[in-house]
């Protein structure tokens, strides 16, 4: 079995580096470039215009109010976007980038992120304009519903976008069952354990998982039961409440940091740009950290946590209650925005102020552990209950993260198999919680994170194929609510539900 478990592992390394280093994070960079361009610079031409249709907008009535039974408010999509998101990647993800990758990933953070903006605003506003109603009333769309009709529609590419959607669905299913749940639920345990019960000396009830592992798992998977068997309205009802809590309780607690190390700012900003092209070694005593690796860490680790380009979060987006593509498109580049240059940079500060992190040569200082080094770093300040609120965080963060994507599995098990069997994948989702718990290798989330990066390939082929959709809605959009001119509107791909939209924007609705 060992033997076995080596073999898988090192087969899957390779397909992970293909996946992800040699065409993904290309093809990542390349797509959000392209659509960055296209769109005319859409996140900074157009800031004034998407940051007041979007968070400043976020008391009015209308950003919560749900209009029809099979949606979700505009701002219960995002936070339910944003649960699956903001998770390990957030926190321990970041860490990790930096040990491996030096302070200067966090550029390379940034730069993903900033065109990320665009490759997410893209996805939303395909999602919307392709997406229709499941004999449930409920609105479906995703990346499998433009790369079929989208994609599928150009000539002599039928069965190109057909194959890219059931590709594309088998692997957000693996990858929901992978890094969606055993791999957030296993950390949560990890750090659980760690900071409350370090001390307690528990029997192991499976391999080498303790009873405390066990007891964990159960409470997660019933409360888990409790929401996902609800379905969107309940997981979107939570995500709503707990999201917002969430990021801004772990923000204000970064800030305190940052405050606290206020002498150090300079030091720490001047180190990612320094590093941001390669760390090159000290007097042959350190061991110098390549460009490639720098470039690659920040990227991956960026793409990972605001899942930009992935195509999963386009399958909350468009159960939205929105008539307007852009629209949603737009809650799509503060989503990025929120996640990476927001969340991510917290804890970069926190990561960097913590002194595991040389800002003078750029390397981790010896025996310094990614996966701990953010509660350390809490620890350092608040003493033990900063390391208990850690915990805390990466319970709320990961939990909400497996809500999420319980939703994003069950929408490609829609389309696969039809809506009857999502409450079959639901359950054995629910069930798989345990498992999670009890794990011990890492090998169930490293073939995930492979899925994770083949999800990507196929929605990034259909974004860029579709390019010219996504500008034709734009300038349709810019040209009525910004230049003001008096033309019919781009809402859909389906003439019945393009008139059905159409007379609710009549009507004053976005």
């Amino acid at each position: 079995m060992k033997g076995f478990l080596e073999l898988l592992t090192e087969i899957n390394g390779k397909v992970n580096d293909f996946v992800w280093v040699q065409v993904g994070l290309i093809l990542l960079f390349g797509t959000g470039l392209l659509m960055t361009i296209v769109t005319r610079v859409f996140q900074i031409s157009h800031l004034k215009h998407w940051w007041t249709k979007t968070i400043a907008g976020v008391f009015k009535k209308d950003t919560h109010k749900k209009k029809d039974k099979g949606s979700v408010s505009q701002f219960q999509a995002l936070c339910t976007a944003l649960a699956a998101t903001i998770g390990t990647g957030n926190i321990a993800g970041v860490a990790a980038a930096i040990v491996i990758g030096g302070p200067g990933a966090v550029f390379w953070m940034w730069v993903m992120a900033f065109l990320g903006m665009m490759t997410n605003f893209s996805e939303n506003v395909l999602g919307i304009y392709y997406r229709r109603r499941n004999k449930q009333g409920e609105w479906s769309g995703g990346p499998m519903y433009y790369l079929q009709d989208g994609l599928g529609k150009k000539k002599g590419c039928k069965g190109i976008g057909k194959v890219l959607a059931v590709v594309f669905s088998i692997c957000a299913i693996l990858a929901s069952f992978g890094i969606g749940n055993l791999g957030q639920i296993n950390k949560i345990v990890i750090n659980m354990e760690s900071a409350f019960f370090k001390n307690v000396n528990a029997p192991t009830v499976v391999g080498d998982a303790s009873l405390i592992a066990l007891i964990i798992g159960l409470v997660l998977m019933v409360i888990a039961a409790l929401i996902i068997i609800g379905g969107l309205q309940r997981i979107a009802a939570v995500a709503e409440r707990v999201v917002p809590f969430m990021a801004i309780a772990y923000v204000v607690g970064c800030l305190v940091i940052f405050f606290v190390h206020i002498g150090n700012v300079g030091a720490i900003f001047a180190s990612i740009f320094k590093f941001a092209f390669g760390v090159k070694a000290v007097g042959g005593a350190a061991v110098g950290i390549t460009l490639k690796l720098v470039i690659t860490q920040g990227c991956k680790r960026g793409a990972f946590s605001n899942e930009a380009g992935l195509g999963s979060s386009v399958m909350v987006h468009s159960n939205s209650n929105v008539k307007e593509p852009v629209k949603q498109g737009m809650w799509g580049i503060f989503e990025v925005f929120a996640d990476t240059m927001i969340v991510c940079t917290m804890t970069a500060i926190v990561v960097l102020s913590s002194g595991a992190i040389d800002l003078e040569t750029g390397l981790a200082v010896e025996g310094t552990k990614d996966a701990t080094l953010v509660a350390q770093a809490f620890g350092n300040v608040f003493g033990r209950p900063g390391e208990w609120f850690i915990a805390v965080a990466m319970l709320l963060f990961a939990f909400t993260t497996v809500l999420g994507w319980s939703h994003y599995g069950s929408k490609a098990v829609e389309y696969l198999f039809g809506i009857k069997a999502v409450k079959g994948y639901k359950v054995f989702f629910v069930l798989l919680i345990v498992s999670g718990a009890l794990m011990t290798s890492s090998i169930a989330w490293d073939i995930s994170d492979t899925f994770n990066g083949m999800m990507m390939i196929p929605n990034l082929i259909g974004v860029v194929v579709l390019a010219p959709v996504v500008v034709k809605i734009v300038r349709n959009y810019v040209d009525r609510k910004i230049k003001g001119k008096d033309i019919a509107p781009v809402l859909s791909y389906d003439e019945t539900v393009q008139k059905e939209m159409e007379e609710a924007v009549r009507n004053g609705e976005e």
